[in-house]
């Protein structure tokens, strides 16, 4: 996930409404920037890492989904990162929040909507490269165990592409629905957020599933979310749906590889495996 600091500035209104009116006269002051973000402290940030490494074991008894899922998540986020400073965001941290994962804060906000689009999935695209080391431990050793390992860093970034906030995919299609009506985005937003809170119900994930319900109720309490600075054109909001496309069908490829390989691409055998072990939390 990224996150983006809170901004002193006026919220951009973009499609929900307008900003209000200077009153006549009164000349504009600059607001005091707000101090650099220091980051989190080593002790917390390793602290946090063990607490959730130490719950993702417990939930999957696997201590390779555990390693995957940690190294997959800093991978993640530093994709976030590169892209934040890349575009004049940063410099960007990693937080690592107990029990339920990661994000990336930059230090300002995005120029356009379009950098929002491009920092968001960064963090999936360039997360999947995370595999990379666990397949080549299953080749080398014939290990299936590393093949779990390659799963959960695909599902990982798979699942954030989802479009409920404060997933990845509400922040690259987010844009791109509002610029054609505010409400299909509100619309989207509220029936994708109500599906994956109901699945990590069904599979009893329910701190994930408790802390989707909390921002996606936020979110909706703001009633602006979109971020500073000038809105998607056609042309991007077009680039960003074929870029969240291609992000997608490659976080399907490395999640199915991994089943695949193993069942010498009996693709209704590897459906099976992945249908049971996404529901490892029952």
């Amino acid at each position: 996930m990224s996150q983006p600091p809170p901004s002193s500035r006026p919220p951009y209104a973009g499609p929900w409404g307008s900003l209000p009116e200077r009153p006549a006269g009164r000349t504009e002051t600059r607001p005091t920037p707000a101090p650099e973000d220091k980051g989190q402290g080593v002790v917390w940030g390793l602290l946090s890492t063990l607490l959730l490494g130490g719950f993702i074991w417990y939930l999957s008894q696997s201590w390779v989904i555990a390693v995957a899922a940690i190294v997959g998540l800093f991978v993640h986020e530093y994709g976030h990162v590169l892209a934040m400073n890349r575009l004049g965001m940063g410099p960007a941290k990693i937080f690592i929040i107990p029990f339920l994962g990661g994000l990336a804060r930059g230090q300002r906000m995005p120029k356009s909507e379009w950098d929002g689009v491009l920092v968001s999935l960064a963090g999936p695209a360039f997360g999947l490269l995370a595999a990379i080391p666990f397949l080549g431990l299953y080749f080398w050793t014939g290990q299936g165990m590393w093949l779990n390992g390659v799963f959960a860093i695909g599902l990982i970034n798979l699942v954030n592409l989802a479009p409920a906030p404060p997933l990845d995919g509400s922040k690259a299609l987010g844009p791109v629905l509002a610029r054609i009506h505010p409400m299909v985005e509100y619309g989207a937003m509220i029936a994708v957020g109500a599906l994956v809170v109901w699945w990590g119900v069904s599979n009893g994930s329910f701190i994930f599933a408790a802390f989707l319900a909390i921002a996606l109720i936020g979110h909706l309490k703001r009633g602006r979310w979109r971020p500073e600075g000038r809105q998607l054109s056609w042309s991007e909001a077009a680039m960003s749906v074929g870029l969240f496309g291609a992000t997608t069908i490659a976080c399907v490829a490395v999640t199915t590889s991994a089943f695949l390989i193993p069942t010498g691409g009996d693709i209704q055998g590897a459906f099976d495996m992945i249908a049971r072990f996404a529901g490892f939390g029952r």
